[in-house]
């Protein structure tokens, strides 16, 4: 009996044992062979390569433009205003006639300045002729000294009146020239403040018009104290180049030249005022415009330069990330001088020709594989302290 179930042990832990060993063998027959992982998909990225060139550095200011010359053109004499020959809003030139007034009652008054000079010329003759008989007379003791005195005191005064008469005629002469006004300079006109037929005073407060001198302009900014000494430096250096830019600091407008800093300081807000002239040929200036005012005070050489929006920034400073031979991202700390909205220049941490990412850098990590393509082409670099 005992026999029996020792056999029936043995016998039911040999067939468990076959079922187990069966159940195992098919498993791994049914499960499919474990796949090697899959390789990370590369991230796409814009990139820029960072170039080695001269750049220019800038001081940056917000200017106003002004008139080179500003004219209000009013009457120097009365009368009634014949004809205005300009057009509003036109371009004169120096000595283009603008307007006429009658010139009548001018004329009759030179007119009048010389009819006495001649008056007076003719009563010279005769006192000169009468001291010429005195004098003889005198020679022959047929007259006393004191005639001839006396007739040559006539000469004198009536030579002397002939003079005033002479200086009437130009006092006319000049008056009558006022009736023909011309433009003293050359510019554009404004509003014309007063039509033809209206009688003109010189007292008048309005102006006919108002001529304004834009070629060239000058344009006048501020600066810290601070800029001082950098921008008189650039002065003693040679002509310091000014660009002006629109509000937006986006589009060059015009390029001119530092004039002058101003004698002074102001205390009040610790500013310099400094002035440049445009040639604006093309008039993309106009007076009383507002608009970005860039002083170039030195010009970095061989600099390294990479676009702003690859710099990005860390608990430990500036970065950017670099692409290296293989395809693969480089974060890398930069040191760097300030930029403008386009460019950054490099002092530490990247060489020229690297690529460095502009888009896509969120995606980063530290030896991401990477899919570049580059990016478009910005404007020239300019750094503005």
């Amino acid at each position: 009996m005992v026999r029996f179930r020792r056999r029936t042990w043995i016998w039911t832990g040999s067939v468990a044992v076959l079922v187990a060993v069966a159940m195992t063998a098919f498993f791994r027959h049914e499960r499919p062979p474990a796949k090697a992982p899959r390789p990370a998909a590369a991230v796409p990225v814009t990139v820029a390569t960072a170039a080695q060139e001269n750049v220019p550095i800038y001081l940056s200011a917000l200017g106003t433009v002004q008139a080179w010359n500003t004219i209000s053109v009013h009457t120097q004499v009365d009368g009634t205003l014949d004809a205005v020959n300009f057009t509003q809003g036109q371009e004169v030139h120096k000595g283009d006639v603008l307007a006429r007034i009658d010139p009548r009652a001018l004329q009759a008054t030179l007119d009048q300045a010389i009819a006495k000079k001649g008056e007076d010329q003719a009563q010279l003759v005769d006192y000169q002729k009468d001291l010429a008989r005195f004098k003889n007379l005198a020679s022959k003791s047929f007259e006393t000294q004191q005639n001839v005195d006396a007739q040559q005191a006539k000469v004198d005064a009536e030579q002397a009146t002939i003079q005033a008469d002479q200086a009437a005629i130009e006092s006319a002469q000049t008056q009558l020239s006022y009736a023909t006004i011309t433009s003293p300079i050359d510019g554009v006109t404004g509003f014309r403040q007063v039509d033809a037929g209206n009688i003109v005073h010189t007292t008048d407060p309005n102006p006919l018009t108002v001529i304004t001198q834009i070629k060239p302009v000058q344009v006048t900014f501020t600066l810290p104290q601070a800029n001082l000494a950098e921008v008189r430096e650039a002065m003693l250096r040679g002509k310091v180049t000014v660009l002006a830019y629109d509000q937006d600091d986006k589009t060059e407008l015009a390029q001119g030249q530092l004039m002058l800093i101003n004698n002074q300081i102001d205390q009040t807000t610790s500013t310099i005022s400094l002035k440049a002239s445009f040639p604006n040929q093309d008039e993309r200036l106009w007076p009383g415009e507002f608009l970005r005012v860039r002083v170039e005070v030195a010009v970095r050489n061989d600099a390294i330069t990479i676009p702003s929006v690859a710099v990005q920034r860390g608990p430990e400073g500036p970065y950017t990330w670099v692409i290296k031979p293989d395809n693969t991202a480089d974060q890398r700390s930069i040191e760097t001088t300030p930029v403008n909205a386009d460019t950054a220049l490099v002092d530490k941490g990247v060489s020229a020709g690297e690529k460095v990412v502009v888009d896509g850098q969120y995606r980063l990590e530290a030896g991401a594989h990477v899919q570049a393509k580059p990016a478009a082409p910005t404007r020239s670099a300019s750094a503005e302290p």
